[in-house]
């Protein structure tokens, strides 16, 4: 955000708001109040009887007007359903606020790069709600040095009707879509997909295999008609394999090494011999440090827009991931691969 001077809010609470006050909105509202970098001003829904509850019952004031919540925050979480981002975050951004959007970050990538352009003209910071890059299972690889070769990822969930104004693919599986390009760092060349409406009037299932420029290849299936809830990614690169489980919030770590003793970090080594080769195949569970993804995502924002941290995901990410995930739903309408170059319908 060139030209825009950070340094000012420095040292004091960030005033905030909260636009949409629905499931995922009141666990805003909750973890806003409990950072010391924040001072929740407010809220606000278009839904009055909904604004009255949770006003109540978080003991925070209720704005009559989105309008009067702009007037008074300087930054503002966006928790409405993805067919108002687009409005509701250029509204607060012409206002002069700073925006959370939860994922995905608009509607359709025109509506994100007219966000983008807004932002940069109004000197204001996006930030997008892709939670899982905060997630401590993530987090623990930064010591590892990746070079992935294949991601293979699931995310499943039993059926809710939260979340079905849009498709599967910008509901669950831009989840991994994110990480994995955030992995990968590699542009995608091509696209194939297969989907199927099960009980809904969009895509329910969906399976999408992303190859990349460097090479590597990525497996990912989402589906929101699971019998029971998973969130794996599993990672296969040179002389390693990685398994996450987003879930439970754990990592394990497989790996070939030239060395005939047990590195201390490891659980377990046993001994592999291949081609006259001794090596050891090593078994890794890094601790992971249990706290509250959402919380941490929120100081994020906040400590970014008061010049103290950087996003951890930023408008042009989320916008990258937006774009992979309408390829796979243009690959699954026409019934076939999306080669590099073609553009979504």
């Amino acid at each position: 955000m060139t030209g825009y001077n950070f340094a000012a809010m420095k040292g004091r609470p960030i005033k905030t708001a909260v636009i949409g006050v629905g499931h995922l909105g009141g666990f805003h509202v909750e973890q806003l109040r409990q950072l010391p970098e924040a001072n929740l001003m407010g809220v606000f829904d278009s839904d009055p009887e909904r604004l009255a509850t949770v006003s109540r019952e978080q003991q925070v004031r209720a704005f009559a007007t989105l309008e009067e919540a702009l007037d008074v925050a300087e930054a503002v979480s966006v928790v409405v359903p993805t067919a108002g981002h687009f409005q509701v975050a250029s509204q607060a951004l012409e206002a002069g606020c700073h925006v959370f959007i939860e994922k995905p970050i608009a509607r359709t990538l025109d509506e994100a790069d007219r966000l983008l352009r807004l932002a940069e003209k109004c000197q204001r910071l996006i930030q997008v709600g892709h939670i899982e890059r905060l997630n401590p299972a993530l987090a623990v690889l930064d010591k590892y040095r990746l070079r992935p070769r294949f991601i293979e990822g699931h995310r499943l969930t039993s059926f809710s009707e939260r979340g079905t104004d849009v498709p599967v693919i910008l509901d669950l599986m831009i989840h991994d879509i994110d990480v994995v390009l955030h992995l990968i760092g590699s542009p995608v060349s091509e696209v194939r997909a297969n989907g199927v409406q099960v009980i809904t009037d969009s895509i329910d299932i969906a399976t999408a295999r992303l190859e990349f420029e460097n090479g590597a290849v990525a497996n990912l299936t989402a589906s929101r008609i699971s019998q029971r809830p998973m969130r794996k990614l599993r990672i296969f690169q040179g002389s390693m394999y990685i398994g996450i489980d987003f879930l439970q919030q754990l990592t394990e770590v497989y790996q070939l090494v030239d060395s005939d003793r047990q590195p201390p970090e490891a659980i377990l080594a046993i001994p592999f011999e291949y081609r006259g080769r001794r090596r050891l195949i090593t078994y890794e569970k890094p601790a992971t440090e249990k706290y509250n993804a959402l919380l941490m995502e929120l100081r994020n924002f906040i400590r970014s827009v008061a010049g103290l941290e950087q996003p951890a995901v930023d408008g042009y990410a989320a916008r990258a991931a937006l774009d992979v995930a309408m390829q796979v739903q243009a690959a699954i309408d026409r019934g076939g691969p999306l080669a590099e170059g073609e553009a979504p319908s």
